[in-house]
């Protein structure tokens, strides 16, 4: 194993992606990878990150340090 994170992620897009579809052209894999993408990085939660989605993990962080830099 190369990097634990890596091949998680990889693991996780060819289960929960491209094994669950049937590509017609480039164009339509791009189309569903992307809408996979979005999916994955703004409405699934994440162990790593406490249960929250990436998105979230982030809005979260952006207010913790506008509360340290305020004080």
């Amino acid at each position: 194993m190369q990097n634990g994170f890596v091949e998680s992620f990889n693991g996780r897009l060819r289960d929960e992606c491209l094994n669950e579809h049937l590509f017609a052209d480039l164009p339509h894999a791009r189309k569903l990878i992307a809408a996979w993408r979005d999916d994955y990085n703004h409405h699934c939660p994440h162990t790593s990150l406490d249960g929250l989605t990436p998105w979230e993990y982030h809005q979260r962080s952006a207010e913790d340090q506008s509360l340290n830099s305020a004080n």
